[in-house]
C-alpha cells in the first residue's frame, strides 16, 4: 500500500510542479508585472520602463522552465533522457535570458539616442543592429554551454566572411553608408529633403540597406543607402527648420508704386500673425525688382516655421492681396505685348 502511495506521489508530483511552475508565471505576469509597470509609468525615470518592457511574455516562460525543472528532477527518468531534457531547458532559459537582454539594450539604445542627438539618432538599423549582437552572443553561449567548442565556429565566420563580403557587396555598402549617414548627423528622421534628382519629402527611416522617405502626396520614396550618401541633397532642417518664402507679384506701370508698397506690406504683416505657421516677429520685406513686359515685378519676402508652412501662408497672402488690390484700385495686369507693324511702301 506505501509503495503504490509513493508510486502515486511520484506520478503527481511533477504534474504540480509544471502547473505550479505556469500558475507562478501567469500570476506574476498579469498581476505583479501589471502593477510594477503602472508604478512605472508615474516615474521620470526611464531606466525601469525599459525593465518592465523587457520581462513582458518572457517571465512566464521562465517559471514554467523551472517547473519542469524540478518535474524531472522529481521523476525516475532514466539518466540519458533526463541528461536531454535539462539541455532542452538550458536552451529554452538562454534563449528567454537572451531575448530579456536584446529588449533591454535596444531601450537604453533608444533612450540614449533620443537624450544625446546628434549622431546617435534612433532608427531601425542600430535597433535592429542590437539586437543581432545580442543574439549572436547569446546564441555562442548557448552553443558553449551545450558543450560545442566555438573557436572552429569562430574561425570558421571568420574566413567565411571574406566570402560573403565579396559576394554581398552591394549590400554591404548600403550598409556602411546607412551608417555613414546617420553618423554625419546631416540626415536624421522627420528632416525633410529634396534630392538632387527632384524627388522630396520626410526622411521616415534608414535601415539597414535602404532609406525611405514620404513624400507630401503620402507616398513612399525607397532610396538606397549608397545613392543617399552620393547624392546631392537639400535639407530643410538644416541649420534650422524656418525657411523663407518667396512670392511675386506684378503690377500695372500706371500703379503708385508707394502704396503698392505700403498696402503689400501691411497685407503680409497680417498674414504673418494670422496664419499658423507663420513667424510672428518677421518682418515681411517688399521689393520691386523688375520691369516687366506688362508689369512692374515685385517680391515679397516671408518666413515660416517648417517647410509645409509655405503653402498655408501663400495661400492666405495670394487671397489677401487680391481683395485688397480690388478695394484699392491697384490693378495686377494680363500678360501683354504690343506688335507695332510698318507697312512697307512699293
Amino acid at each position: 500500500m506505501i509503495t503504490y502511495i509513493l508510486t502515486i506521489k511520484k506520478m503527481i508530483l511533477p504534474f504540480i510542479f509544471i502547473a505550479g511552475g505556469l500558475l507562478v508565471g501567469f500570476t506574476f505576469e498579469k498581476i505583479i508585472l501589471r502593477q510594477i509597470k503602472r508604478v512605472s509609468a508615474t516615474t521620470k525615470w526611464e531606466t525601469d520602463d525599459i525593465f518592465v518592457r523587457a520581462l513582458h511574455g518572457t517571465t512566464t516562460l521562465l517559471f514554467l522552465a523551472a517547473g519542469i525543472y524540478w518535474a524531472l528532477e522529481s521523476s525516475d527518468i532514466s539518466h540519458n533522457i533526463l541528461v536531454f531534457l535539462h539541455k532542452i531547458l538550458l536552451i529554452i532559459v538562454i534563449f528567454s535570458v537572451t531575448l530579456i537582454m536584446s529588449r533591454i539594450c535596444v531601450g537604453f539604445v533608444s533612450q540614449y539616442s533620443r537624450k544625446a542627438g546628434g549622431a546617435f539618432v534612433s532608427t531601425t538599423m542600430f535597433t535592429n543592429l542590437t539586437r543581432v549582437l545580442v543574439l549572436v552572443i547569446g546564441i555562442l553561449i548557448m552553443l558553449e554551454s551545450l558543450g560545442i567548442s566555438i573557436t572552429p565556429i569562430l574561425t570558421a565566420l571568420g574566413v567565411g566572411g571574406l566570402a560573403v563580403a565579396l559576394a554581398l557587396q552591394d549590400t554591404l555598402s548600403n550598409l556602411f553608408a546607412g551608417i555613414h549617414v546617420i553618423a554625419s548627423g546631416m540626415l536624421k528622421p522627420g528632416h525633410y529633403l529634396r534630392l538632387g534628382s527632384g524627388e522630396e519629402g520626410y526622411v521616415e527611416d534608414i535601415t539597414w540597406r535602404y532609406t525611405t522617405i514620404m513624400t507630401l502626396q503620402n507616398n513612399t520614396i525607397i532610396v538606397p543607402n549608397a545613392k543617399l550618401a552620393s547624392a546631392i541633397i537639400t535639407n530643410y532642417n538644416i541649420p534650422n527648420e524656418e525657411i523663407s518664402i518667396s512670392v511675386d507679384i506684378g503690377v500695372s506701370y500706371e500703379s503708385d508704386l508707394e502704396k503698392v508698397e505700403k498696402v503689400t506690406s501691411e497685407i503680409a504683416g497680417g498674414v504673418m500673425k494670422d496664419v499658423q505657421g507663420g513667424i510672428v516677429d518677421f518682418k515681411p520685406t517688399v521689393s520691386f525688382y523688375k520691369f516687366g513686359e506688362s508689369s512692374v515685378q515685385l517680391s515679397v519676402a516671408l518666413r515660416g516655421r517648417a517647410f509645409v508652412d509655405q503653402y498655408a501662408i501663400k495661400h492666405e497672402l495670394i487671397k489677401r492681396l487680391h481683395k485688397r488690390y480690388q478695394e484699392e484700385g491697384i490693378e495686377i495686369p494680363y500678360p501683354a505685348r504690343t506688335i507695332y507693324m510698318k507697312e512697307k511702301l512699293s
